[in-house]
């Protein structure tokens, strides 16, 4: 069958039995995740590793206060893309939202390889910002690419998220290996250069997609307007108090996010420090937030109650789905934080000997294959779109060949030293390279007549989270509670095993996350619904980065496998509980799973 793609006539020129344009998205993405994830897993490690006493100094802050700024940042990455969708589908279009997001990313990486405190607040703003344009609209791309192809999108997202967690594996390799053996700036500093990389290329490929993503028309917009509004779904409309709340939990919320690292770095207080009492665990910031839940939940539930009981039912099981979802980022998103510093001060990274060869020859074939197929598939694109874009065509090979120079100066290092030291961002690519891996045999069971319920594969993951961190727990038993911080290391066994465990909890989540928000909510709520679903995930961040951040707190009055233990304990009851809730919530989702 030949299919119609959207785009101009090289986009119908097919790679891997897809249109070009779609490995022009994928080597954008790939370049964003690369920079994204690269300054990612620097961050924590940077921030937290001391100022004297080591080769590569940090700025020696204590991880709470790293934890609150990490969580700030990963809670609105998730918030902006709201505000990110709305302005591309009604003034910009979604290419040029993608290059606005990339260009300010750019800006936003190059102000942190310049390690002031301020140019850091100014990148990590100007790179949620980014984030928001970005994020939104790549897969609105494909989406209208393939609108007369629906039967190849599904392959074509495959294809895509490969390309996410190719730049994901890549950007915290290299950006790691940089900045721990060179520098932080290095790293830092290429995490910035593939943004712009990715900037560039994406904004020269534009001829290939033809009036995909263009500006909308206002007459487009008008067309969309009146066919909503002769929706047979009953009309919902905001009322004056869910308007009222909605900027109330949302003012109080963002306060919120901020407030917490700037009185934890600064103690600059955005939020008052008493309010409905003076209690010694619990702030005037953390009251007020709680306020702005329970203000949430019933704005959520007032509007649910006005539906007719099936998309009531549909409803309520969405938001059991979101809260448990809170449950499991708050655990998973430990890899950016607590994990960070684990590998760090408690891992045992320096191999010598036959380890260090064996490890240097697995890590040469798991650096070296991935990015000789991916160099592949990018000779297959310039085949067939060399002539419309050859000049983005060549921004891509010049990224290629920067890419091997520094994967083949990172195992010249490696072999020429008979003693090899693990970068901590090593253990972080463990989680895409599980995806890469694993993501396979986990479509075929979701396709077979043995597919688990949504609630299943929600309790499944989160047992399974829960599993990678009593690894931990267990491994980290035998580090005595005075222990100073890297004079006592165990075997890296454990944090490997961990993310193993944590990658299979995250694909058994993943086929449920925001494609049920499409399959369970009425059109006239999506948009809100959406919000919602990204405010728990984003809630999660922020609580993830929190509870990372008493690492040091938590080590010091038990111990390190206590602090582990409570993670283990929470994912594993919470996938019980949502276990016991599985009949329940397929009677409510009435039919759809």
């Amino acid at each position: 069958m030949e299919y119609v793609f959207g785009g101009s006539e090289t986009n119908q020129k097919k790679v891997l039995g897809h249109p070009s344009g779609l490995f022009v998205l994928f080597f954008t993405e790939m370049w964003e995740r690369f920079s994204f994830y690269g300054m990612r897993v620097l961050l924590v490690n940077f921030l937290t590793m001391a100022i004297t006493g080591v080769d590569n100094p940090g700025w020696g802050w204590r991880a709470e206060q790293a934890g609150a700024l990490f969580g700030t940042y990963a809670g609105l990455l998730y918030l902006t893309p709201l505000i990110g969708g709305v302005i591309a589908d009604k003034f910009t279009g979604y290419k040029w939202a993608v290059v606005i997001g990339a260009a300010i990313m750019t800006l936003g990486h190059a102000s942190m390889a310049l390690e002031t405190e301020a140019t850091m607040y100014i990148g990590l703003t100007l790179l949620v910002l980014g984030t928001g344009f970005f994020k939104p609209n790549m897969t609105s791309i494909i989406s209208e690419m393939y609108k007369k192809a629906p039967q190849k999108k599904d392959g074509a997202f495959t294809i895509y998220y490969m390309g996410v967690n190719a730049g994901a594996f890549f950007g915290m390799m290299l950006c790691g290996y940089l900045a721990e053996t060179k520098g932080w700036a290095y790293g830092f500093g290429l995490a910035g250069i593939f943004m712009l990389f990715g900037t560039i290329q994406f904004w020269l490929s534009s001829p290939l997609f033809g009036e995909i993503g263009e500006t909308p028309k206002k007459e487009k917009l008008t067309t969309q307007k009146n066919t909503a509004n002769h929706s047979t779904e009953k009309i919902n409309p905001f009322t004056s108090i869910d308007k009222i709340l909605i900027v109330i939990c949302a003012l109080v919320g963002l306060l919120y996010l901020l407030d917490d690292p700037a009185s934890k770095i600064a103690n600059i207080h955005l939020l008052p420090s008493t309010l409905i009492g003076d209690y010694e665990n619990i702030s005037g910031a953390t009251q007020c937030i709680i306020l702005a839940l329970a203000a949430f939940l019933f704005l959520v539930i007032s509007r649910i109650i006005r539906y007719e009981k099936v998309v009531r039912d549909r409803m309520i099981a969405l938001i059991v789905f979101a809260i448990f979802t809170i449950f499991f980022w708050m655990s998973f998103e430990q890899g950016a934080t607590s994990l960070i510093i684990f590998a760090r001060d408690y891992t045992q990274r320096e191999l010598i000997g036959n380890y260090a060869v064996v490890y240097n020859i697995i890590n040469t074939l798991l650096t070296v294959i991935p990015l000789a197929i991916i160099s592949w598939v990018l000779i297959l694109l310039y085949k067939q779109t060399h002539k419309l874009i050859k000049t983005s065509n060549v921004i891509l090979i010049i990224s290629f060949l920067v890419i091997w120079l520094i994967v083949g100066g990172m195992i010249y290092d490696q072999f020429k030293s008979e003693t090899t030291v693990v970068t901590v961002s090593w253990f972080s690519t463990l989680n895409s390279f599980f995806i890469i891996a694993l993501a396979s045999i986990f479509s075929k069971w979701w396709e077979s007549k043995y597919n688990p319920t949504s609630a299943q594969k929600y309790s499944l993951g989160l047992i399974l989270l829960g599993i990678g961190f009593a690894f931990l727990a267990f491994g980290a038993n035998t580090i005595p509670s005075d222990a100073v911080a890297g004079t006592f290391r165990v075997s890296m066994i454990w944090l490997i095993f961990a993310y193993l465990f944590h990658t299979l909890g995250e694909l058994c989540l993943s086929p449920v996350g925001l494609s049920q928000v499409s399959k369970l909510v009425p059109a006239r709520m999506i948009g809100f619904m959406y919000g919602m679903w990204y405010l728990a995930i984003a809630i999660g961040n922020k609580v993830a980065g929190s509870l990372g951040g008493q690492i040091e707190a938590i080590t010091a009055k038990y111990d390190i496998s206590t602090f582990f233990l409570i993670f283990t304990l929470v994912p594993i009851i919470a996938g019980i509980v949502i276990a016991l809730l599985n009949k329940t919530l397929v009677r409510k989702m009435h039919g759809i799973d």
